[in-house]
């Protein structure tokens, strides 16, 4: 059963003229759970996260500098601003991503959706940036090892490298890090040499890609490096960092990821969740800033999550991949003696 935790309040998040991250953007993400609801779907308002959810990944200072900005309109960096409301909404989509744990470990739900904003996997410990003021999904990780999950998994499929999720578990073997990305691009981070450190080394597995990557070079990596790390660290839950900006039509990235290569990725990890951690998997949004790409793709991924297990994998396409192969190619050396791929 999927749970929608999704609410209008995140449309309070405002973003100056022309900014791709702006409030339309919880609009259609709204109108995507009220389909969902309509055709008799589950959907639940967020909750506010509590400071020591928020304090498990970022700094006691730097969460204290965050909120002193309630209530103004403040300038972090060029890209990353608050609006009055913002900082309740950041803590408001942190605390979805909690609930969203909280879900499924009490039995509520075998999979969650957050529909939340601002999107978090850029903010690091001690820094908001790329739009990003707390780290939702290391919240959610995080959360979920406290409550008691001896392994965590997160695949980040946005464009843009996770950069803040990387470094929070940089170190620890019990949260695997997957990112698929194109590289090189802003933030600057995830090259494949990026592999963790410590106990921690092999637990980081960054996919760099060539803009112009499409479905099927996605496709490829999914299943010649993804899959198999994620069936040998076998999780007991995957948590998706949910960013659609490698759509064709995105404005700030190059790939050419389509609605329906959204759907094929999706459907694959929903398959590959009910494999290795009994469909226990949340998906939490990131990017994602062509409002009809964006509602496409939340879609894809409400079907993909949602569907009965019966319907099993849509097939995978057969056109050729050479981003995808190089992108293999590239990252396998650094991995191999990790996995066995």
């Amino acid at each position: 059963m999927l749970t929608l935790i999704a609410s209008n309040r995140f449309a309070d998040h405002l973003t100056p003229p022309g900014h791709p991250e702006r409030h339309e953007r919880a609009e259609v993400m709204q109108v995507v759970a009220d389909e969902w609801r309509a055709a008799g779907g589950r959907v639940v308002e967020p909750r506010i996260a509590a400071d020591a959810e928020i304090l498990r990944v970022h700094d006691a200072a730097y969460v204290a500098e965050v909120m002193a900005t309630s209530g103004r309109a403040v300038a972090f960096d060029s890209d990353t601003v608050t609006s009055p409301a913002s900082v309740e909404l950041a803590r408001l989509a942190a605390g979805a991503a909690c609930q969203a744990v909280d879900l499924l470990l009490d039995g509520a739900s075998t999979s969650v959706c957050a529909f939340v904003r601002p999107p978090g996997h850029h903010a690091e410990r001690d820094r908001a940036m790329g739009f990003c003021l707390f780290n939702n999904i290391a919240i959610a990780a995080a959360h979920a090892r406290a409550r008691g999950v001896r392994r965590v998994a997160i695949v980040d499929f946005d464009v843009h490298h996770g950069n803040g999720t990387q470094w929070r578990f940089y170190d620890d073997p019990a949260v695997l890090f997957v990112s698929t990305h194109q590289f090189p691009f802003y933030p600057g981070t995830g090259s494949a040499t990026e592999t963790g450190k410590g106990p921690g080394q092999g637990f980081t597995v960054n996919v760099p890609m060539d803009a112009g990557a499409n479905d099927a070079d996605y496709l490829r990596v999914y299943e010649r490096i993804v899959a198999p790390v994620l069936r040998q660290f076998a999780p007991d839950m995957l948590l998706l960092s949910a960013g659609f900006d490698a759509h064709t039509d995105d404005p700030l990235a190059g790939m050419q990821v389509t609605t329906s290569g959204f759907a094929r990725l999706t459907r694959l990890l929903a398959d590959l969740a009910d494999e290795v951690c009994g469909g226990r998997v949340i998906a939490v949004t990131e990017g994602g800033y062509s409002l009809p790409a964006l509602g496409g793709s939340l879609r894809a991924l409400v079907g993909a999550l949602g569907r009965p297990a019966a319907q099993g994998r849509l097939p995978a396409a057969g056109d050729p991949a050479p981003r995808g192969e190089k992108a293999i190619a590239a990252t396998l050396p650094h991995l191999r003696t990790h996995w066995q791929l």
